[in-house]
């Protein structure tokens, strides 16, 4: 784990205190992994997350199959 110093003015301080004590975090630092973690979930849309992107590109250079009709389809995959 990578350790850090940082400065935070007193808002930013009662702010942590306030979701460590609501989540019952042992310290600042697990207040700000979770703030971390639920910046994520809310802000960055997993289609523009790295492993989305390098998954899609992998995705797109296969070679398309072409199953026709929905029962062509359920052969394909019961074969």
């Amino acid at each position: 784990m990578v350790q850090a110093v940082i400065r935070i003015d007193e808002k930013t301080n009662r702010v942590l205190n306030i979701i460590k004590a609501k989540y019952g975090l042992k310290d600042k630092s697990a207040a700000i992994m979770h703030m971390a973690a639920e910046y994520e979930k809310e802000l960055m849309e997993p289609e523009l997350r790295p492993e989305f992107i390098e998954k899609a590109q992998e995705i797109m250079k296969q070679e398309p199959i072409d199953v026709g009709t929905i029962e062509n389809w359920k052969k394909v995959l019961n074969s």
